[in-house]
């Protein structure tokens, strides 16, 4: 062979050689470039270090209205997270600050802004928002539930809340309003009709407990849309509380200025079924005035629960449109925003004004949905067959409003329905 055809194959093979080596070089390069540049300059140029750091010198009434919490509570609310969600930095990169994680749920909260938009303004990747926003959510709620969230759990306390409804609602022995929601989200991955309604969306199911000051005593989340509105309460877990007694609740009483002796009772819509310690209003369109009196005066305890929903909706306009992101993260953020309201009721209940009209405005009653029911829907109204037991106990709450326990303004006030 003659050598100098050698030495020109051998210098072609070397050259090939360079190229692939060249190649894979320039390859590894950009996986490694695996943080856009944009998003390393989040430290000088995102919203949080620009926008809301001069909110929170110059405008305080803005910075609330941004977080849906003014700054002292921003605070307090860090100080409670920061060692649940807080990270450390590493050679590569620096992580995203407490306060930045807390800043950004936040306003996924407020507004419902989706994670592709909040990125850009942060300048955080949406997939980490993926991660960070289920993360505090769920910090949030392990934080403020055992003070924010606690349903009652003697004589004396429940007690209170009856007092509270017959203070404010004029309903004696009441300790609490249920309602059910369901709430839209998107379809989940690989979840065939598991989440598919019967109003052919997708949904998962929130039954609440609500005291008469509007505030969430119990909330169970999580039940699949496809889940018959029927059976919801009976397969709760407050139900079985109830029925099975262990929670404190008072034994039969007698009523205000009256020997009429009635049980301890929650109130709800007809999604409810009749029991002893469960009122719904009587059915039917052609109703004596004596039962029209019972079913206004149980329509004005059981608003607390709608009003409480509509508030929470109009604080947190996530619920605003149906909710992109996966049943588990739905409940995290469904129960962030439940012990949110709690917490802000609590601190500032003046500021709540406003929302309470809101709240007004978004009731959903008999009729049918309101024009802005958004990603919150009411359960149906079912039918169902009562025990002669829990009928006796309501003819006995109507012929107590109708008599010791009528107010002024009852004759002058038409039923709710």
């Amino acid at each position: 062979m003659d050598p100098m055809a050698v030495m020109d194959t051998l210098r072609d093979c070397v050259t090939l050689l360079q190229l692939v080596k060249q190649a894979r070089d320039l390859q590894s390069q950009k996986k490694r470039l695996w943080v856009r540049p944009w998003l390393k300059r989040r430290s000088d140029k995102s919203v949080y270090n620009n926008l809301v750091q001069e909110l929170s010198l110059e405008d305080h009434d803005s910075f609330k209205f941004f977080h849906r919490v003014n700054q002292d509570q921003f605070l307090e609310l860090l100080s409670l997270v920061e060692p649940l969600i807080s990270k450390q930095d590493t050679r590569m990169r620096k992580a995203v600050t407490s306060h930045e994680r807390l800043s950004v749920t936040l306003r996924h909260l407020a507004t419902g802004e989706s994670k592709q938009s909040l990125g850009y303004a942060y300048r955080i990747s949406p997939n980490l928002l993926s991660r960070i926003i289920p993360e505090v959510c769920e910090a949030l709620y392990q934080m403020l539930h055992t003070s924010h969230l606690k349903l009652p759990q003697t004589e004396d306390e429940w007690r209170r809340v009856q007092a509270d409804y017959n203070h404010e609602w004029q309903f004696p022995n009441c300790m609490g309003a249920l309602d059910g929601k369901r709430v839209l989200i998107g379809k989940p991955a690989k979840s065939g009709s598991i989440y598919y309604d019967y109003k052919s969306n997708f949904s998962v199911i929130m039954l609440a407990l609500v005291d008469a000051k509007y505030k969430f005593l119990y909330v169970d989340v999580g039940g699949a849309g496809r889940a018959s509105d029927g059976g919801v309460w009976d397969k709760c877990t407050l139900n079985r509380a109830v029925q099975g007694n262990v929670i404190g609740i008072p034994p039969p009483s007698t009523l205000p200025y009256s020997n009429i002796v009635c049980p301890s009772v929650l109130v709800g819509d007809d999604a409810f079924p009749l029991r002893m310690n469960l009122m719904k209003p009587y059915p039917g369109k052609n109703l004596t005035p004596e039962r029209m009196n019972f079913n206004y005066r149980l329509s004005r305890a059981r608003h607390t629960s709608e009003n409480a929903f509509g508030i929470l909706s109009a604080k947190f306009r996530i619920f605003k449109q149906p909710i992109i992101t996966s049943p588990k993260n739905i409940s995290k953020i469904i129960l962030a925003t439940v012990v949110l309201h709690n917490y802000l009721r609590s601190k500032t209940p003046d500021e709540y004004r406003i929302e309470e009209q809101r709240g007004q405005q978004h009731q959903t009653g008999n009729a049918g949905q309101p024009e802005d029911a958004g990603a919150m829907r009411g359960l149906a109204r079912i039918p169902r067959n009562a025990d002669n037991d829990a009928k006796a106990v309501r003819e006995q709450f109507m012929a107590y409003f109708n008599n010791e326990g009528r107010v002024d303004w009852q004759e002058r006030m038409a039923p709710l329905h």
